[in-house]
């Protein structure tokens, strides 16, 4: 005999079954738009009727990375000074270790907090503008325009935004992991006086190059997924205005999901492979 709850129990598993194959349309969307994106790339590098487009791609470079530089550098600096006001007394009290904080914000900013926050902030700042953009020129039928004349809306906007954001998020990450060390250094300097010398020399000596290589590479994954959800949600506005914001708000999201879940996977690969 069936029981009250199993009604209730089979909606449940039809709504996580129902949220699994919807998570995976999305992926396999994005994984196809990734795809798109490679080929037209690969065809305007080796093709001369289709050539590159280099100043598209210089253009959104300024546009996503030059433009965002200040604000990422500003709050990649506050973010090494907390670090430090923080550290400081727990290390320093009873254990009499706050020398260590400069070894700690080195593999903590340059591992993990300088790509991941900078990924969040350049959502905020390009994401969601991206997906703005290419929405309203859906709704206003500039694609369908686009496509009428023989115009690959891939090959004409996503590939530079896409590019220009991967590209951007690697060195705007680089400059990320300097702003973090500096505001460190100069709040440890602060709380411990001017007497605390060695703070550079710490660091280096507990960073190797897998600390630096391995925050890029997730620095470039962070900008792919950005740059992806945002070019997705544009193309698929529907509704107007209304649609248009429901596409910026749901980049911002899907994006700082994504960023977070991934850095999750790349911690435990890393971190099985002792990289």
């Amino acid at each position: 005999m069936s029981t009250p709850n199993m009604p209730q129990k089979q909606s449940s598993i039809a709504a996580l079954g129902a949220l699994v194959l919807a998570g995976s349309a999305y992926v396999g969307a994005l994984a196809i738009l990734l795809t798109r994106v490679l080929s037209v790339t690969a065809t305007g590098l080796f093709s001369r009727k289709r050539p590159f487009r280099w100043s598209a791609l210089s253009g959104q470079m300024i546009r996503v990375g030059v433009k965002s530089l200040a604000i990422v550098m500003l709050v990649q600096f506050f973010l090494g000074a907390i670090l430090s006001m923080q550290l400081t007394p727990p290390l320093a009290d009873p254990w009499n270790q706050q020398e260590q904080v400069a070894r700690i914000i080195g593999v903590a900013g340059f591992r993990m907090l300088g790509p991941i926050i900078t990924a969040v902030v350049l959502t905020g700042f390009a994401g969601a503008s991206i997906a703005a953009e290419l929405g309203t020129m859906v709704v206003s039928e500039e694609i369908e325009a686009m496509e009428a004349m023989a115009m690959n809306p891939i090959r004409f906007l996503v590939v530079p935004r896409v590019l220009a954001t991967f590209f951007s998020m690697i060195f705007l990450t680089v400059a990320a992991n300097v702003m973090i060390a500096m505001g460190g250094y100069l709040t440890t300097r602060l709380a411990l006086g001017p007497e605390y010398m060695g703070y550079f020399a710490r660091m280096n000596d507990q960073l190797v190059y897998s600390d630096f290589i391995t925050g890029l590479i997730m620095a470039g994954v962070f900008g792919l997924l950005i740059s992806l959800i945002a070019c997705h949600e544009g193309l698929r506005v529907r509704g107007g205005a209304e649609g248009v914001g429901r596409a910026t708000t749901m980049t911002v999201v899907f994006s700082v999901v994504g960023i977070i879940g991934s850095a999750g996977v790349f911690t435990t690969v890393f971190y099985v492979f002792e990289w």
